[in-house]
């Protein structure tokens, strides 16, 4: 089963690569959203079609991106669990996926309270919890790129 992995290898980094690009891509975007959905009257047009966007992004890009990026990940970590599990780096890249992972979850949980129109943050809380997600990026792609121990 490895040896059928390993001759897949770069397809599958490819399409986790692309996998996180788009997971990224939905966790830099939603709390922007979210920004914009503070302003809105929660009777409005505006918040409605808000609500549509957010839940398009989330159930349509965000969680399919999210899993695909889990599931092409640990297959590229059983291809290469004995160069990895031997190393620092991998162990510091997993708890700030576990990062992201928690900042998605918490997107989720906002995202509730807008579809009830019960948010309870505000705008300038978003504006600063959308750094999250970009400062575990940059974390996450310099560890494994450099690894540095």
């Amino acid at each position: 089963m490895l040896e059928l992995f390993s001759s897949y290898y770069l397809w599958v980094k490819s399409f986790h690569l692309i996998s996180i690009v788009a997971w990224m891509a939905g966790l830099l975007y939603l709390p922007r959203l979210f920004i914009y959905h503070c302003s809105a009257d929660s009777a409005s047009d505006k918040s409605e079609t808000f609500k549509i966007m957010e839940r398009r992004l989330l159930r349509l890009i965000m969680n399919p991106a999210m899993i695909a990026t889990f599931v092409f990940g640990s297959i590229l970590v059983v291809i290469l669990h004995k160069e990895i599990f031997v190393s620092y780096w991998f162990y510091i890249k997993s708890i700030l996926v576990f990062g992201l992972f928690l900042s998605h979850m918490f997107m989720v949980k906002c995202f509730k309270l807008f579809q009830g129109d019960k948010n309870i943050y505000t705008e300038k809380f978003y504006r600063i919890f959308n750094e999250v997600p970009t400062i575990l990026m940059i974390c996450i792609v310099i560890i494994t790129v450099v690894k540095p121990i």
